[in-house]
């Protein structure tokens, strides 16, 4: 059975979608059958994916239905037709990769949702709505066989992305370090435990519709602290306090808020990672390797010698950054391997 991970901060330019492909693209390099579900409007994950594709996707009838909002709109637009799996996208370096592609038009389905999720099942047209979005993972997941599910929301406490966070396994906080991911870490102690006790109260209610509630308690599996620059092999000093602040909170604050939810592992499961403080890894700027990655349409860690297409010492201190951030994301993968087996 698949497992789903959310990758999830309300707060925007904290590397969501970049986590996701990163984490996605290695997860299936390790051997694993993976989904990436681009739940943001922006659809930037999807982009990433299909590249030079990415319009013409939209507008060929083969595919522009292919897509995680017309996936649910026979529920949301009451059609005659249940729920199917989407025909997903991989690509050709990472063919145990698949692509639930993300439309520009998903929030549209926000205020039925959030009506849905908020009158107590007490309009039926309403009541297949909260399931839909698992039902489509569910029947996608099971076609092509999926280990894992990775699921990009986008930068909001929408009511899609409330449940989409609601129907996974595990959860994972990309973090800048800057003040404004701290206020975010406060805020999420207190959406996250109050959208997690919603759903224990809803499951019942919505039992018996077409699609029910499913049951999943997510369970927090770490943050990432990401974009900062380097000297001296750490963070620059600008950084370094914000990320022991961020650390801290996590710690003292935010686990403690939604352990009382049931949505952390025991102590013994986290291991090393309690004494991390939760941090599953502090990932540098990628600076000059990005726009590199993005022109031959690979994560960083994938880049070949030649996809450098550098020389001399410039060649050389790419491919340490390449090598360095290759075992960065290995070790993080295996850590969130071993972490969601307990989810």
């Amino acid at each position: 059975m698949s497992k789903r991970l959310v990758i999830f901060n309300h707060k925007g330019g904290v590397s969501k979608t970049t986590t996701a492909y990163n984490i996605g693209w290695m997860l299936s390099k390790k051997g694993s059958r993976v989904l990436l579900v681009d739940a943001d409007p922006q659809c930037n994950l999807t982009s990433l994916i299909l590249s030079d594709e990415f319009e013409k996707y939209y507008l060929e009838d083969e595919t522009k239905k292919q897509n995680i909002k017309d996936g649910v709109a026979a529920a949301f637009e009451g059609k005659p037709t249940p729920i199917a799996a989407v025909t997903c996208s991989s690509p050709s370096r990472a063919p145990t990769l698949y692509l639930l592609a993300g439309h520009a038009n998903l929030s549209e389905y926000d205020a039925a949702l959030t009506l849905a999720q908020t009158s107590n099942n007490a309009i039926a047209t309403l009541q297949n709505l909260p399931g839909a979005f698992a039902e489509l993972l569910r029947l996608t997941e099971a076609h092509y066989n999926i280990d894992y599910t990775i699921i990009d929301l986008n930068p909001s406490l929408s009511a899609i992305n409330q449940n989409l966070f609601l129907i996974s396994n595990a959860f994972l906080i990309p973090t800048n370090p800057d003040p404004f991911s701290i206020m975010a870490l406060g805020t999420l102690k207190n959406v996250i435990p109050r959208w997690m006790r919603w759903k224990r109260d809803a499951i019942s209610l919505f039992a018996d519709a077409a699609y029910p509630l499913s049951g999943e308690t997510p369970k927090f599996i770490g943050t990432l602290i990401q974009r900062f620059n380097i000297r001296n092999g750490k963070a620059a000093r600008p950084y370094r306090d914000n990320i022991l602040e961020i650390k801290a909170q996590v710690a003292e604050q935010f686990v403690p808020a939604i352990m009382r939810e049931g949505m952390t592992l025991a102590d013994a499961e986290y291991g090393q990672l309690k004494s991390a403080e939760y941090c599953l890894g502090e990932i540098p700027d990628f600076q000059g390797l990005l726009p590199k990655s993005h022109n031959v349409g690979v994560p960083v860690f994938e880049l070949s010698d030649d996809e450098i297409n550098e020389t001399g010492k410039v060649l050389s201190e790419f491919i340490i950054k390449r090598n360095k951030f290759y075992e960065q994301f290995e070790e993080i993968c295996a850590n969130i391997t071993k972490y969601m087996s307990h989810a």
